[in-house]
């Protein structure tokens, strides 16, 4: 069944990749840019798979939010703490 992903991402520090991060979510299945740092891709993928993938060709200290809207589910890096908590205490399943 493929999934319906949004796909989000902030890379933090000068001279970022960002073509590496692009191509990464791009290959991931059919997309849309929806911003300039937010994606929707329809693949067979997870939320936390395609945040693992995508992670992979990011720095450390870069940000992923990746919402799975067809399964109610969300898997990130990075995320402030508070955001996290808030997410977590707040996501309706």
């Amino acid at each position: 069944m493929k999934n319906n992903l949004f796909i989000s991402y902030d890379l933090n520090s000068p001279g970022q990749d960002y073509t590496s991060v692009i191509n990464k979510i791009q290959s991931l299945g059919a997309w849309a840019k929806v911003q300039k740092s937010h994606f929707y891709v329809n693949c067979n993928l997870s939320a936390e798979q395609a945040c693992n993938q995508i992670h992979s060709v990011m720095d450390a200290n870069d940000t992923l939010l990746v919402i799975d809207a067809a399964n109610n589910d969300a898997f990130w890096f990075n995320m402030a703490d508070e955001a996290a908590k808030h997410i977590q205490n707040h996501w309706k399943n």
